[in-house]
């Protein structure tokens, strides 16, 4: 039975929606709405008045159960799929103190991983990295009980490798003992994109072929959405390996079909997003391959799913500046620094985008 305080949650959640007296057709927009919202579909057109609506909700939420960890992390949801990172690492804060309160440390590590992620987007690596710090204490001091979020646990390490392009970091992360497959692959691709990445593709092979072990003992548990996101971290993978062994045309054509995989699939609720994501890999193999016009399309289509992400915004300013398209350059450099306006440390990228404006 709800208690008391759930109650009037749910009552105030009725009030400010005014659920008793929307029509059956607007009930309807507000649930797709928040459906749409998890795949990554805002904005969008004509679907942006829903993201506006989604976003209200979401400011809305948080206020209702101010005590209750889950409900201060839940509009984080909306704010990571429109990109409203500030909002994120705000409301992730107030969950993640609510929840030490409660010693909930399976709460905090989620909200730490949400925090984590928009962080890194903003760059804010200093910040990052003491979240970094603060989950492995978390996870660290949980040793003995069972891991209490392994999922958390796993990714937010890798995360901040890999957003920073911290190639070399991200080989050396040690994997840790999993109850489910699908986390500990979480640090192996880390480990073997890493690899590739930073010009040791001999050392990437063995996790390459642990991933497809991963996913094949999530077939066995009859896990199909697992098994297929592992498979495509795999195929991520193996693209890499493919172009650190000088093979570009099999490289491209493998990383393509992974982006195309990921692009058909549903973010899960326990991520923020993807480690890193396949259209986003596939643009960087394209420009660095030289062919800029096809991959300033592909950071274009991250950015309409992933709004607002680092590592696709200065992409795409790489991508027009090369492929001599001086408006969209100027636009997403500009982009960049709004993104970054409060980086610290300072990235190369960002220097480099207040280069490019200040000319």
């Amino acid at each position: 039975m709800p208690d008391a305080s759930s109650k009037k949650a749910g009552a105030e959640i009725r009030h400010f929606l005014d659920l008793d007296v929307l029509p059956v057709e607007t009930l309807r927009k507000i649930i797709d709405a928040g459906k749409a919202l998890k795949r990554g579909e805002f904005p969008n057109g004509n679907k942006k008045p829903l993201a506006d609506k989604a976003l209200v909700a979401a400011r809305k939420y948080a206020s209702l159960a101010p005590a209750i960890p889950h409900a201060l992390h839940m509009p984080s949801h909306t704010f990571t799929r429109v990109g409203s990172w500030q909002e994120s690492i705000d409301t992730n804060k107030k969950s993640a103190e609510a929840a030490r309160k409660s010693n909930g440390a399976g709460e905090e590590l989620h909200a730490l991983d949400y925090q984590t992620y928009a962080y890194l987007q903003i760059a804010q690596d200093g910040a990052a990295k003491a979240v970094v710090a603060h989950a492995a204490e978390v996870a660290t001091a949980q040793q003995g009980g069972g891991a209490p979020n392994a999922f958390a646990i796993a990714a937010i390490p890798a995360r901040y490798a890999l957003e920073r392009g911290a190639w070399a970091e991200a080989a050396a992360l040690v994997p840790k003992p999993a109850a489910t497959p699908y986390t500990e692959a979480i640090t192996v691709f880390a480990r073997a994109l890493g690899a590739s990445r930073s010009g040791n593709p001999a050392a990437a092979t063995a996790d390459i072929t642990r991933l497809a072990e991963l996913r094949d003992k999530e077939h066995e548990l009859k896990d199909a959405y697992w098994a297929e996101q592992v498979d495509i971290q795999w195929q991520v993978t193996s693209a890499w390996l493919l172009y650190a062994d000088g093979k570009r045309d099999a490289a491209l054509k493998a990383m393509s079909a992974a982006a195309d995989a990921e692009d058909k699939t549903e973010k899960a609720p326990v991520t923020p997003g993807p480690l890193a994501p396949a259209r986003e890999l596939y643009g960087a193999m394209l420009l660095d391959s030289g062919m800029a016009v096809e991959a300033l399309a592909a950071f274009e289509a991250t950015l309409k799913k992933e709004p607002h992400r680092f590592g696709a915004t200065i992409g795409a300013a790489r991508a027009a500046l090369k492929a001599g398209d001086a408006a969209k350059t100027r636009t997403n450099y500009a982009a960049v620094l709004e993104l970054a306006a409060e980086a610290d440390p300072v990235r190369p990228e960002v220097a480099e985008a207040r280069a490019y404006v200040a000319r």
